[in-house]
This record gives C-alpha cells, sequence and structure tokens, in this order.
C-alpha cells in the first residue's frame, strides 16, 4: 500500500481532523502488513507439510484483512465528508482527495448516477495534481478519465489541471459553453486562477443578486445544504461496500 502523501484534503483543515484520517489510514495500512505475514508464514507452513499451522495462520491472515477494510472504510467515509461538506464544495462539484484509486471510481460512478437522476447537467470533479503521490504522477485523474470513457461522456481539463468538467448531457464538454460554478455559500463564481479550487475561491467572486433573491437567500441555502448532505450520504452508503470488495487484494495507489 503506498504513501499517502503530507496532505488528502482539499482546504484548510485541523490538525486533529488531518491527524484522525492519517490515524485511519495507518492502522489499515498496520492490518496489511499483519495480514501479509500471515499468509506468507501459513504459505510456508503448508510447503513444510504442517497444515493445521497453515490454516491457523491463513485464518488470522483474514481476521487482519477484515479489520484492514473496516479501517479504510473509515479513513474513506471520513474524508469524503469532510472535503464534500457544504461549506467546502459547491453541489454540482464532487471532491476525490484522499481516496484510494478504486474508491474514488466507485464514488464517482456513484455521484454520477446520482447527478443524473436529479437532472444534473455537468459536475465539476476535483482529482488533484498528484503532489502529494510518488513521483507526483496524477493518479486519480486518468481513473476518472476511463470512468467518462467507459459511460459515453465527454470531459475537459479545467483551467486548474487539478478540476475535470465533466458533461453529463451526452453532448462535448466545451468550457466556454460550461455553466458558471456555484460558490458553497450561494450565487455564481467565476473560474478559479490555477491555485484555487472550488470552495476557496474570495467573496469578491460573487456577483451581486437583487434585493429580492437575498431576502430568500437563507431558506435557499438551507434548502441547498440539506440537499448536498443527503446527496453525500447517498455515495457514501451506496459506494463502500462495493469499494471494500475491490481493495481486499489490491495493491491501493492514491493520487
Amino acid at each position: 500500500m503506498s504513501h499517502m502523501g503530507p496532505r488528502a484534503f482539499n482546504h484548510n483543515q485541523s490538525q486533529d481532523t488531518e491527524a484522525e484520517y492519517d490515524r485511519l489510514r495507518d492502522l489499515a495500512r498496520q492490518e496489511a502488513s499483519k495480514r501479509n505475514s500471515c499468509f506468507q508464514r501459513s504459505q510456508e507452513a503448508y510447503t513444510s507439510g504442517d497444515g493445521a499451522k497453515a490454516k491457523e495462520l491463513s485464518e488470522q491472515g483474514k481476521a487482519h484483512g477484515r479489520k484492514m477494510e473496516e479501517y479504510n472504510k473509515q479513513a474513506s467515509e471520513f474524508i469524503f465528508r469532510e472535503n464534500n461538506a457544504e461549506e467546502h464544495v459547491a453541489p454540482d462539484t464532487i471532491d476525490l482527495h484522499g481516496q484510494f484509486v478504486e474508491e474514488a471510481e466507485e464514488i464517482l460512478e456513484e455521484r454520477i448516477r446520482y447527478a443524473k437522476n436529479h437532472g444534473q447537467t455537468h459536475l465539476h470533479v476535483i482529482v488533484g495534481k498528484g503532489n502529494h503521490s510518488a513521483n507526483h504522477v496524477q493518479k486519480i485523474k486518468p481513473r476518472v478519465e476511463q470512468v467518462c470513457r467507459e459511460l459515453g461522456l465527454q470531459y475537459a481539463t479545467e483551467e486548474n489541471a487539478g478540476r475535470i468538467y465533466v458533461n453529463l448531457t451526452g453532448g462535448p464538454a466545451d468550457m466556454s459553453e460550461a455553466p458558471p460554478m456555484h460558490h458553497p455559500s450561494g450565487g455564481y463564481a467565476q473560474q478559479q486562477p490555477h491555485h484555487q479550487y472550488p470552495g476557496q475561491q474570495s467573496h469578491q467572486y460573487q456577483q451581486q443578486q437583487p434585493h429580492h433573491q437575498q431576502q430568500q437567500y437563507p431558506q435557499h441555502q438551507q434548502q441547498q445544504q440539506e440537499g448536498n448532505q443527503n446527496e453525500i450520504e447517498q455515495v457514501v452508503n451506496a459506494v463502500l461496500p462495493r469499494v471494500l470488495r475491490k481493495l481486499e487484494k489490491a495493491c491501493c495507489v492514491v493520487m
């Protein structure tokens, strides 16, 4: 299992939040190491003719594997909720920072299904620039592009290389015709400079709304936030059981 890198968040987080995420992934790695050791010793015992010992070690390895899966499940859920909370990303955006490639693939597929079922026409996918992966190679972005191709969706890398625009209607991913990006706190935002992600833009990007719309804003914001939270929970609940089956035997890498 590869090293996660120093940061798995797309926005400023408290040290306690980052520490909890790192703790869960570290525990998963420890269990993976114990699992592999048990399986290796089980094979050695079997080769030497000690079938009982081989079976015992194999069962121990499976137990460590289940613990690894549970810690990875907790870490994936934790970072997905943190990075995709309504104050961090807009409703038309999904942040895949900190996910293993297998996790990111399943989450994206479920998010696309959700978006289509709810009449959404596009999606901004934050994939990261690979700054914290081995040799600074992007791992999640190629898998996101692969998913889009398999689903027959056209996509384009946005001005920020760590973000992909996906047209969910089946049409071309023409950035010049893309809807303006929503600001998490309401209104619309212009496209971001190279160093910024959705949710990090300053208030000067927001357009002024008419006075009658501003009066209705608190209720609209509450409805939008409730919908976004329901979306997060639906994706988490639908995706992670399938992710764990893929992770059980995989050597996982991240962006």
